[in-house]
């Protein structure tokens, strides 16, 4: 298994809180791209930023981050 992907659930937090992704990259520091990058998986985060994006949703960084594709919301 040499897939180093790392799923997240950035765009769905954003979305339940009405947060743009220029908002939340000044938030983090980062620029807005960036976010973009992460959301579609295209860029794995820092341990430290990992834990800043955790951390401004006040969630566990598990809640976000994840080395398996997060089950589908209402799947249930």
């Amino acid at each position: 298994m040499s897939s180093e992907a790392i799923y997240n659930r950035i765009a769905v937090l954003r979305a339940e809180r009405g947060i743009s992704r220029r908002d939340l990259a000044q938030a983090l520091g980062v620029h807005y791209q960036t976010v973009g990058y992460l959301e579609r998986g295209e860029y794995s985060p820092s341990l430290y930023l990992a834990l800043r994006i955790a951390d401004y949703f006040e969630v566990p960084v598990e809640v976000v981050f994840s080395l398996k594709p997060f089950p589908r919301l209402g799947s249930g």
